[in-house]
């Protein structure tokens, strides 16, 4: 998508607790994608307890989080419409990143993450990404991070499919700032910026 005269700016906001609508029509009927609702990184483990969250449990649960101003997160808008989500926080809040084993690291209270991207397809490739990514860590920095981190995925292709991309890829965070850590042996990068 190419920016026209017509198209209004990109505007980024943080995540307000009454913001549960724009949520919802931003993620749509199936929940951002596969019903996962942003509850991916949130969900100790995999397996039967991810596929009988999938769907009506999981936004349930992440409505939960929105009201009650436990989810942290940035907006894109263009106007009043939403065109995309980043979320972001404490790497503590975000028990599934200790079950994968191609992103562990070293870290301690100040680390936080920047665990997930949702942008609807008529909106990439338009810049969004990358205001949100920009928000994201200012405003984790704001609250108190002294590093933040990141689990890319690497494409094997030109292109990664959307679906398979919702952490990111590198290049997005390189021009960011962010950079690779080093980790002898690791198949997947973590990138990481530090305050």
């Amino acid at each position: 998508m190419t920016a026209s005269q017509d198209t209004p700016p990109l505007e980024v906001r943080s995540l307000r607790r009454n913001d549960w609508p724009v949520i919802e029509r931003l993620f749509g009927a199936n929940g951002a994608c596969g019903g996962c609702w942003c509850m991916w990184p949130r969900v100790p483990r995999g397996g039967k307890l991810w596929e009988e969250g999938k769907g009506e449990p999981f936004r349930a649960q992440f409505e939960t989080l929105v009201r009650g101003g436990q989810a942290l997160g940035v907006l894109a808008f263009r106007g009043k419409e939403p065109v995309g989500w980043c979320s972001f926080g404490p790497r503590s809040t975000f028990p599934r990143l200790e079950r994968v084993r191609e992103i562990q690291t070293r870290w301690g209270e100040g680390t936080w993450s920047i665990v997930c991207f949702y942008i609807p397809a008529k909106q990439r490739g338009s810049g969004v990404a990358s205001a949100l990514l920009k928000a994201a860590t200012e405003r984790a920095f704001e609250l108190g991070a002294e590093e933040i981190e990141s689990y890319p995925v690497v494409p094997k292709k030109e292109q990664v499919p959307a679906a398979f991309a919702w952490t990111g890829v590198p290049a997005l965070f390189r021009k960011a700032g962010y950079r690779a850590m080093r980790r002898p042996g690791a198949t997947r990068p973590v990138y990481k910026i530090r305050r």
